[in-house]
């Protein structure tokens, strides 16, 4: 590489940084005036007050404060679904969910806290789960990527989801037991990353017990 494609490329990266640093800090501003004051008392206004860039840089990065508040969780279940893809193709439908979701948590701490604190995310979380507006867009995302990774375990097993039940309900049963952990752990007062992964695994291993015809034998 020439002294001249070295500094061609060095402006690229700093401005490149320069916009992460930006939207890093309006998703921060964004998410403790949430969790602080209320989601539908901010007002993009402030959000951009707080971090002194002007509306037309938020929306920039935001299509509005629905995608701010769900900006993390967004990050998350990209994640998730890469390393499902990314599954050999010998695992059993939800084993291969299950390592998927234990590996994304494996490295998703560090990247929540490079953006806000985890803390922030917990009561985020906790402040999605109490707006109406929000728990029901919630739902509606929980609904689309339900059907994402249902498509994807239908490929991975070769099947018509139009005529095999089977994906939808495997990602249905799998999916329960992530709103249930996540539940818990929002109302937990560990609001750690590794208590998150830890709960998620312990659940997720009384998956198969739990649809069990036979509940009279002890887990």
């Amino acid at each position: 590489m020439t002294q001249g494609q070295r500094a061609a490329e060095y402006p690229t990266g700093l401005r490149e940084r320069k916009k992460r640093r930006t939207r890093d800090a309006l998703l921060h501003a964004a998410l403790d005036l949430f969790t602080t004051q209320g989601y539908e008392e901010t007002t993009v206004d402030e959000i951009v007050d707080a971090v002194e860039v002007s509306q037309r840089t938020f929306f920039r990065y935001f299509a509005g404060k629905e995608a701010a508040a769900f900006a993390v969780q967004e990050m998350v279940e990209s994640r998730f679904v890469a390393e499902l893809r990314q599954r050999p193709a010998s695992e059993a439908p939800f084993e291969a969910m299950r390592r998927a979701v234990l590996c994304a948590w494996n490295s998703m701490g560090e990247a929540i806290e490079a953006i806000v604190p985890v803390e922030l995310h917990m009561r985020t979380y906790r402040m999605i789960e109490s707006t109406p507006s929000l728990l029901a867009a919630h739902l509606r995302r929980s609904i689309d990527l339900e059907n994402q990774i249902a498509l994807l375990i239908a490929e991975r097993e070769g099947l018509d989801m139009g005529r095999d039940p089977r994906p939808r309900v495997a990602v249905a049963a799998f999916s329960g037991v992530m709103r249930v952990t996540g539940q818990l752990w929002g109302q937990g007062h560990d609001g750690s990353m590794d208590s998150l992964r830890a709960l998620t695994e312990a659940y997720l291993d009384q998956l198969g017990p739990a649809l069990a015809e036979d509940w009279h034998t002890p887990v």
